[in-house]
């Protein structure tokens, strides 16, 4: 900074050097910005320098090419350095090309992109694992761009029906549905490689009257609002949910999204026009709840999408399978079986069908969560009697007594081993004679054997 400031003043080369006790090749250089300062070019050869053509080269063909195996390739060609060096002198010379596709946007500039009120709702999963009902738990997030304001609701899939039931779901708990439905390329609503509706998710978005617009490929930041939504759902209840059932999570996490998630504060001058406010006014911060009750939405139909959501269900020993908090009634006798539920979107019914496809059962359908028995009176009377037929008064069995075999196994016995196997009997005299070879001084007295 000196030397520029004294050349400025228009001092001579050597004036700056004689004043700065420095050689006049070193002003020469920061002048001519040939030198940095607090960068000292090293004295010794770079030993990356004879090999940079290479190096580039290879880069040229695979931008992507892993330090590891390029380091293998020059100590063959006699790189004499350990790789850690290699590694910082790459790093240090700026080798690798820049690959855009690979970027992503870390680093990049940025803007937010303006949403008008009521114009764009987006969709996105959260895959949450080990929930403390067991298995995987997917919670389908619906958020409003302009406002921020978020509903969540739980499911147990992810395929279309639940998406479905899912988006309905949302739409009536946030009061309507937007325009446009923004979402990445989920393969149930975006057919896979293309920018393209699946052909049996275009009628749900006329049944709402929704356009669907897919994001770009690999730009998931597109819609930033739900992602957004789903780390903070993420870092503030699901770390701190204390619920134990599907049906108690999602009570929770309506309430939080109601309270917590729209008492978000929002920046004033997202939503404040240049010159509104007087000189002296401090500027107020709107919520997500006072922005998302401004927004105009579109009215949802009466009822919903009538797509048929199907699970597999094991029959328990109460003759019942579970759905949803509750339990419904089977004829006794099934016990173990895997059963299928059906339930079709808009109607107050459920079905069961058996593995094969024959409807066995169709119940009313209980409100979720509320932990209701639905059986019918016939199945109710069936299980009754069988219950009732196990009962005996009967005193318990003696597991000690003395049994031997009966005359039935005695008769099995001899069919086994024919005429000698009616009756057990003992030869002496045999036995007798065994027993005088085996001691030499036995005597045999009026039938009996004694030593």
């Amino acid at each position: 900074m000196e030397v520029h400031a004294l050349a400025k003043r228009g001092w001579s080369i050597s004036a700056i050097a004689r004043h700065l006790e420095c050689d006049r090749k070193t002003v020469r250089s920061y002048l001519n910005g040939e030198r940095e300062p607090g960068v000292r070019r090293s004295s010794a050869p770079d030993p990356l320098a004879p090999f940079v053509g290479y190096v580039k080269a290879r880069f040229v063909e695979d931008p992507h090419l892993w330090a590891s195996a390029l380091f293998d390739e020059v100590v063959a060609l006699g790189y004499g350095c350990s790789y850690p060096s290699f590694a910082r002198q790459l790093r240090a010379a700026a080798l690798r090309p820049h690959c855009e596709a690979c970027a992503g946007v870390r680093g990049r500039e940025t803007v937010e992109i303006d949403h008008p009120a009521g114009e764009e709702i987006q969709w996105d999963w959260a895959e949450r694992r080990r929930a403390p009902w067991g298995g995987t738990c997917y919670g389908l997030l619906g958020t409003l761009a302009h406002s921020g304001r978020t509903r969540e609701v739980l499911c147990e899939s992810m395929d279309q029906a639940h998406l479905i039931e899912a988006i309905d779901s949302v739409l009536r708990r946030l009061g309507g549905t937007a325009r446009h439905w923004r979402t990445d390329r989920l393969a149930t609503v975006i057919k896979p490689g293309t920018a393209e509706v699946q052909a049996s998710f275009a009628p749900v978005a006329k049944h709402y009257g929704a356009i669907v617009v897919p994001c770009p490929p690999r730009r998931g930041n597109r819609k930033g609002a739900v992602e957004c939504g789903v780390k903070f759902m993420c870092g503030r209840w699901w770390r701190t949910m204390t619920a134990t059932t599907p049906e108690e999570a999602q009570v929770s996490l309506d309430r939080f999204w109601a309270t917590t998630g729209d008492g978000r504060l929002r920046p004033p001058g997202r939503y404040a026009e240049p010159g509104e406010l007087a000189p002296s006014e401090r500027p107020r911060w709107p919520t997500v709840g006072e922005l998302a009750d401004a927004e105009v939405l579109m009215a949802l139909p009466p009822a919903p999408y009538p797509a048929t959501v199907e699970v597999t269900r094991t029959v328990e020993d109460r003759a019942s399978v579970a759905f949803r908090g509750n339990r419904y009634s089977l004829t006794p006798g099934m016990g173990g079986m895997e059963l299928v539920v059906r339930h079709r979107l808009g109607t107050a019914t459920l079905e069961i069908f058996s593995p094969a496809g024959m409807l066995l059962v169709s119940h009313c359908l209980a409100p979720p969560g509320a932990g209701s028995m639905v059986r019918t009176p016939e199945h109710r009377g069936a299980l009754e009697k069988v219950v009732l037929g196990q009962f005996s008064t009967a005193r318990p069995c003696d597991r000690k007594a003395n049994k031997p075999p009966g005359a039935a196994a005695i008769a099995e016995r001899a069919k086994l081993l024919g005429s000698g196997g009616v009756d057990p009997t003992v030869d002496l005299d045999q036995m007798a004679e065994v027993i005088s070879l085996a001691f030499p001084g036995t005597t045999e007295t009026s039938g009996e054997v004694s030593a």
